[in-house]
């Protein structure tokens, strides 16, 4: 019985860590750019005493969706989405460059360039800083543009342009803080391919739909360890009985 309990107690185990994978996806179902992650299950073998015909799961992260959201147009000219494959180069809270498709981004009162969330955009030479001005362009290339204070809209000026780069997806991963890197820590090249979008934003590409549906199925998943270890429970319980008959 001690077998059949490490195994449901195992596939319980796994199935929990499953179903917070997919209601962290849930919770980010309208994050500006979010990328889902991905999950699967891994048969293991049970090694021990006697045949080996039991087998465990295990939950395994296997990457995240690269697949684009949709686009959602919002008429403001600082929010700007990636077309296509690419990131937005940010530094982030560890004071290294990483990658973003959130273009959700804001001008603070010292004139830097941030997300949403406050991370520095990066430009080809450093961060962008944007001097006092009066409206603001981001361009498809990722050159920022402004019209100086007191100045016409025919006397624009390119003050920076956002780093953009367009590595492997195989060779991008993400971290704990929800920002991507390259797997051998190395900061990606510029890549003059990438476009920008302006006035839109990238909507996060989680199927709600889909994933409320893997939230039920690994709900019933769960129950079902539960039952079995239960069984084990019980089982164990009326093998004693029977012993002490004896």
């Amino acid at each position: 019985m001690d077998r059949l309990l490490y195994v449901a107690m195992s596939g319980a185990k796994e199935t929990l860590r499953a179903q917070a994978s997919n209601n962290h996806n849930l919770a980010n179902a309208s994050t500006t750019g979010f990328r889902a992650d991905l999950a699967a299950f891994q048969a293991r073998a049970v090694h021990g005493a006697g045949f080996e015909s039991r087998v465990y799961s295990t939950a395994a992260s296997t990457g995240f969706d690269a697949s684009t959201g949709a686009l959602v147009s919002t008429g403001r000219d600082l929010d700007v989405a990636v077309r296509g494959d690419g990131f937005i180069a940010v530094q982030g809270l560890d004071g290294r460059e990483a990658y973003t498709r959130a273009g959700d981004l804001r001008i603070e009162a010292d004139g830097s360039l941030r997300t949403g969330t406050g991370l520095q955009v990066m430009g080809d030479g450093g961060p962008v800083n944007v001097p006092p001005a009066t409206s603001v362009f981001v361009g498809a290339d990722g050159g920022v543009s402004i019209v100086p204070l007191g100045q016409g809209a025919d006397t624009r000026a390119i003050v920076g342009r956002i780093k953009l780069v367009k590595p492997e997806i195989a060779q991008v991963e993400r971290s704990a803080d929800g920002l991507f890197r390259l797997r051998d820590g190395t900061d990606a090249p510029a890549d003059a391919s990438v476009q920008l979008a302006s006035g839109v934003l990238e909507s996060s590409n989680v199927n709600v739909a889909d994933s409320m549906v893997k939230m039920i199925e690994l709900s019933r998943r769960f129950d079902l360890q539960v039952k079995a270890m239960r069984a084990a429970e019980d089982g164990g319980a009326a093998s004693s009985k029977l012993l002490s008959l004896g």
